[in-house]
């Protein structure tokens, strides 16, 4: 049995690396990719006379080698360069919105600056109160299909800074 693992273990490397390499293409996060090159490494170390065992070993310890060296900061290449805009319920907190019925801590309906029409409830970190028909308010959290809202201020409605 050891005569054939000599004899034959490259075509047992090529299936590996081949697995891997499939593997890895279905995954895409490198870590199928650092095992099939540290496969490599073992396929070329039974190329140059070595039994079998000390191609495991050396498949073995570069994998691991690649999987803590070279596979972070390929992850941190690759999610570098993503899109910054924020997309759904990241891109309606803080958007502006207008009453139009009249919003209580259990109902009511807004429509947003993008243009969708919301269910809302007032946020219940506020005053107990009611927002009005035709009142500004702002989109704190989102609640499943419901958007939490708190009256938003206006400019004119802040308090001067005391000199």
């Amino acid at each position: 049995m050891l005569e054939f693992l000599d004899s034959y273990a490259w075509i047992l490397w090529l299936g590996l690396i081949l697995v891997f390499v499939i593997v890895e293409m279905l995954t895409l996060e490198f870590t199928f990719l650092m095992i099939a090159i540290g496969s490599l490494g073992g396929l070329i170390t039974g190329v140059f006379g070595a039994d079998w065992y000390w191609q495991v070993i050396v498949a073995a310890l570069l994998s691991v080698l690649l999987l803590l060296t070279i596979r972070p900061p390929l992850l941190r290449l690759l999610k570098r360069g993503g899109d910054p805009a924020k997309s759904n319920v990241d891109a309606l907190l803080g958007l502006e919105g207008l009453v139009l019925d009249q919003i209580t801590a259990t109902a009511g309906h807004v429509k947003l600056a993008n243009g969708d029409t919301w269910t809302a409830r007032v946020s219940p970190l506020t005053d107990d109160r009611e927002l009005a028909r035709g009142e500004r308010v702002l989109v704190t959290a989102i609640d499943g299909a419901t958007a939490i809202v708190v009256p938003a201020v206006r400019p004119s409605e802040r308090e001067e800074p005391i000199l």
